[in-house]
């Protein structure tokens, strides 16, 4: 650990500044303008080397490029497409399930859906709840729901909340789905103006 220490502190920035301010001491000394306090004087420039270099600036956390984060999402949606294939669910569930899950499908897409979602992390992390939390704790939660009501009928039908939990998630991949439809609305609008601007700086050929 000490050493660790010892060999950062001789690559650190504080190290090297006093090194270079030394230096200038030990050539003040070596033309005699030190005089006899020549241990002082270098001592005392690489001391004020090392006050005055900038303070180390720590590497900042690295995280995974969201277009890695959209391959290990896919591979678990289709871990919770195959989880879901084995419950049973009322006609309406169903109908709103598979009406998500197309929706989810085409965000997770590799084509341009995927482009764009590459420079929006915010919206990965939307996709990453829905598919690793959000969906499979509503239905996980209607499936043990559903066995209680069995056991004692009466209570409100857990279908309904299912469906109005497939419903908002439903809502929330729209919304994402909405904000990138006007990204690249955005993105054609500025290329057009690009190609209005060219055509009008008079750089076309004339007959």
């Amino acid at each position: 650990m000490a050493t660790s220490r010892a060999v950062a502190y001789l690559e650190s920035r504080k190290n090297i500044a006093g090194s270079a301010c030394g230096l200038v001491g030990l050539v003040l000394t070596f033309t005699g303008a030190a005089g006899p306090y020549w241990p002082v004087v270098v001592v005392g420039l690489y001391g004020a080397g090392a006050l005055i270099a900038p303070p180390e600036r720590p590497a900042p956390p690295e995280f995974p490029d969201p277009s890695v984060q959209l391959d290990g999402l896919r591979g678990d949606f289709e871990r919770v497409r195959g989880y879901l294939t084995d419950v049973e669910l009322s006609v309406t569930a169903a109908t709103r399930l598979r009406e998500l899950t197309e929706l989810l499908t085409a965000l997770l897409d590799k084509g341009w859906v995927a482009e764009l979602l590459a420079h929006d992390p915010e919206g990965v992390h939307v996709l990453s709840r829905i598919v690793r939390r959000d969906l499979p704790e509503a239905v996980d939660s209607f499936v043990r729901t559903r066995w209680w009501t069995r056991m004692s009928p009466g209570s409100e039908s857990p279908e309904l909340h299912l469906e109005r939990q497939l419903g908002l998630l439903k809502r929330d991949a729209e919304k994402l789905a909405a904000g990138l439809r006007e990204v690249e609305a955005r993105r054609q609008e500025t290329h057009t103006r690009y190609l209005e601007d060219r055509g009008g700086t008079g750089g076309g050929l004339t007959a």
